[in-house]
């Protein structure tokens, strides 16, 4: 489970997340600039340890990196969410309280979500029924092939 991001790391992922791109670090400070004061090698430092921490890859563009993102934002909100779920000693009350913090949007965005899940695991159990059953071995077979040269 990926522990929550800090605030600037946020700024950050959230930036490679919109641009949906490989990014530098020039590109990242430029637009962080627009809404406070920050140096370069902050922006080039955070981004190294999303980097290490296995958030972004990078591949080495000149004397710079460009980094893309290793998982979607929608990947992330879900873990921290499961996170917090699992870690709860009541599930049910855990998922009661947080549907009734939701907003009539939110509520439906879940109900699709759930047909979603519904509809796919459906058409996973229809297609494992409708799979032929492969036959068992016969007695004094193992279905494994000979080891030897040429093989």
């Amino acid at each position: 489970m990926p522990r929550p991001l800090g605030e600037l790391e946020d700024a950050v992922m959230t930036r490679v997340w919109q641009w949906n791109r490989p990014v530098t670090v020039r590109e990242v400070l430029e637009d962080l600039q627009q809404e406070r004061s920050i140096a370069y090698t902050t922006v080039m430092t955070v981004m190294d340890n999303l980097h290490q921490k296995g958030w972004v890859r990078r591949e080495a563009e000149g004397r710079a990196y460009r980094y893309t993102a290793v998982s979607t934002r929608a990947a992330y909100s879900a873990a921290l969410m499961n996170e917090a779920w699992s870690t709860s000693d009541n599930p049910a009350a855990a998922l009661v309280a947080f549907f009734g913090m939701m907003s009539a949007e939110q509520r439906e965005a879940l109900r699709d979500a759930v047909r979603i899940v519904q509809h796919d695991d459906e058409a996973a159990e229809a297609a494992e029924a409708a799979a032929p059953a492969a036959p068992a071995p016969a007695e004094g077979e193992s279905g494994e092939r000979a080891e030897g040269p040429g093989r």
